[in-house]
């Protein structure tokens, strides 16, 4: 898994959305406005893969502003408490990763409904009957389990770190964690087909991420800081080498285009806008 998307962060990794979480947490609040003041516009956004199929495709990505339910105080507390687990795991994984992670849970969610529409269209073949059955199943498409995926990532990554529960006790995440895990698995077991359905797509990601890639680990304050300094070193005015090269080592001159495979970094501790392969970079003399 590690190897995968580092191949794939440097493919795409430019296009990835820095503070995912913030735009997540936007995209709640105008759910609850919807809620609030255009409570007749609220069924054009949820997820339903009949209508989907019927042109209104704007429902593959309307239904994120389908926010979890929840009183005033809960919801506050919710959005804030996401929005700092979020951050935290998008600062440990960095921004490609976290948007991987945060994607596909979106994306699976939506291979889900349309599983479970051909589930229906299997098991009932009543058009009339499939139709109704999936549209009163799409109330349980919500960010819900989605919120659930991000908050176990953080558990499983920081299992010892203590949040204030209400803001009154102290308590590590395994526990809360686990107690998540339990509830998931008792949904689970009573729920119907959509429910059963809709979890094991919200959660897919996180299955991927943790049993298919247990040695996915967070990046050290170290590696954070050096990709934030590379950052801002490939943000400056690039150079244009030979045949279109965007990187040239300043040791041996090779770039991209002759060596593929080789990785490019900026040297901290010169002096200067050097640029090395990984070959040298770590073996260089510095400019002062």
């Amino acid at each position: 898994m590690n190897k995968w998307l580092n191949k794939l962060e440097k493919k795409i990794g430019r296009y990835a959305i820095p503070n995912l979480t913030m735009y997540l947490i936007g995209a709640y609040i105008i759910g609850y406005g919807i809620q609030l003041f255009l409570p007749d516009l609220y069924q054009w956004i949820m997820l339903n893969p009949v209508y989907i199929l019927g042109g209104q495709v704007w429902r593959v990505i309307s239904w994120v502003l389908v926010p979890p339910s929840g009183n005033p105080l809960t919801i506050i507390i919710m959005l804030i408490f996401y929005y700092s687990v979020g951050t935290s795991l998008e600062r440990s994984w960095g921004t490609f990763r976290y948007n991987v992670y945060m994607f596909s849970g979106i994306l699976f969610t939506v291979v889900g409904s349309f599983v479970l529409y051909a589930y229906y269209a299997l098991t009932v073949r009543d058009s009339t009957v499939v139709f109704i059955t999936v549209t009163a199943s799409c109330m349980f498409f919500s960010t819900f389990y989605i919120n659930m995926s991000i908050f176990l990532a953080y558990a499983a990554m920081f299992p010892d770190m203590e949040v204030m529960f209400y803001f009154i006790l102290p308590i590590k995440v395994k526990w809360l964690g686990i107690a998540y895990a339990v509830i998931l698995a008792l949904d689970f077991l009573r729920g119907n087909a959509a429910i059963r359905i809709v979890i094991i797509a919200s959660l897919l990601n996180f299955i991927l991420f943790f049993l298919s890639g247990r040695n996915l680990k967070a990046y050290t304050p170290k590696e954070q800081m050096r990709k934030r300094k590379f950052k801002k070193q490939v943000e400056r005015p690039k150079m244009r080498y030979a045949n279109g090269a965007k990187h040239r080592c300043a040791v041996c001159g090779r770039t991209e285009v002759d060596a593929p495979d080789l990785e490019f970094r900026f040297c901290s501790k010169c002096k200067g806008n050097y640029e090395y392969c990984n070959e040298h970079l770590f073996t260089h003399e510095h400019v002062k």
